[in-house]
């Protein structure tokens, strides 16, 4: 499977469910049809503008082909790529109404630092997941000028 075929997941990069939550992932992915980011990164804040998404958007992200999916609705198509059984959470729950299945999401969401707390910083990520995490873009350094002193 070639890079542009990839689908990319953005998550909450300081929430440890979320973080737990990209390793689920990648264990039940071996065809690594996913590569993941943070939403914090920012390769997640310009992936968000491109895609003319809430630049505070606090939800998980998959884009698949140039098109994000949110929500309750990025999680079931997870699911659905990843090795049996989780691909038959994706044709039970894409039944209910997105506007249901959303309004439980955000609850969980608004609850997930406190139910299962949130780190400073993102985890340093395992050698076998550094590869599944898309490189930041690489940026020039700042310009800086040295001022003489005068005396």
């Amino acid at each position: 499977m070639d890079a542009d075929s990839k689908r990319l997941v953005l998550f909450d990069g300081v929430c440890n469910f979320c973080n737990s939550a990209v390793l689920f992932i990648v264990d039940r992915d071996p065809k690594e049809k996913f590569v993941f980011a943070s939403l914090q990164s920012d390769l997640g804040k310009e992936t968000l503008e491109r895609l003319k998404c809430d630049p505070q958007l606090d939800s998980v992200v998959m884009v698949d082909h140039g098109k994000p999916y949110l929500r309750s609705t990025a999680a079931l198509r997870i699911a659905r790529e990843l090795k049996w059984p989780w691909p038959i959470l994706f044709y039970l729950f894409i039944l209910i109404p997105r506007f249901i299945r959303d309004a439980a999401y955000r609850t969980f969401a608004r609850n997930r630092y406190k139910w299962f707390g949130k780190s400073d910083q993102c985890r340093i990520p395992t050698p076998e997941l550094r590869r599944r995490i898309v490189a930041e873009p690489k940026r020039p350094a700042p310009a800086t000028t040295t001022h003489a002193r005068q005396t």
